[in-house]
């Protein structure tokens, strides 16, 4: 029964820890968060390494509205390795109120990932996403470059959070090194 009993709570904690979605409580989203203007394509210039994209290149999201509220989700990147292009369709809500920057998204059932916009510029043009730990972080743009001031700049948000960001990986788009836009 001991062993039941072990396995049970370890069973719920990897649970909870899956399934959390909101950031850590000394993270801040984005407030006065406006889905319209986010909505469109953003390129993934940077990211932390994790299974579910590792070799990617070329990787873009697609936001759409749903209608039942939530919003459509299709990430995408090109597979060198493969030679072969490589698409996830899921969904997001907001966890709470639709001017937080706090949505939960589902690639696969039941099953919810945080996605948090820890920082987003006026223009909606560059934008810094956190998981639900220091172990998921991405920066995102509306062109597959970034000037070198503004990766710079996210750079350093990322850092104050905690954030390793000496492992970023930098997307190659296009064939290039996402890295710095001369």
């Amino acid at each position: 029964m001991r062993l039941w009993s072990k396995l049970s709570v370890l069973t719920a904690t990897l649970l909870s820890v899956a399934c959390s979605v909101t950031p850590p409580k000394d993270m801040k989203v984005v407030d006065n968060f406006q889905l319209p203007r986010y909505l469109g394509t953003w390129y993934e210039i940077a990211r932390l390494d994790h299974s579910f994209e590792r070799g990617l290149e070329r990787v873009s999201a697609n936001y759409t509205p749903r209608d039942d509220g939530g919003v459509k989700v299709i990430n995408r990147g090109y597979n060198p390795q493969r030679q072969q292009w490589q698409e996830s369709i899921g969904k997001a809500y907001f966890i709470g109120s639709p001017q937080q920057a706090s949505l939960k998204v589902s690639f696969f059932g039941p099953f919810y990932g945080g996605y948090n916009v820890i920082d987003l510029d006026d223009k909606y043009q560059h934008a810094l996403i956190a998981g639900p730990n220091r172990d998921y972080l991405w920066i995102l743009s509306r062109t597959p470059t970034i000037d070198t001031q503004t990766r710079d700049r996210l750079v350093a948000v990322a850092k104050n959070y905690g954030f390793p960001v000496d492992q970023l990986i930098w997307v190659k788009q296009e064939g290039r090194s996402a890295e710095i836009k001369k």
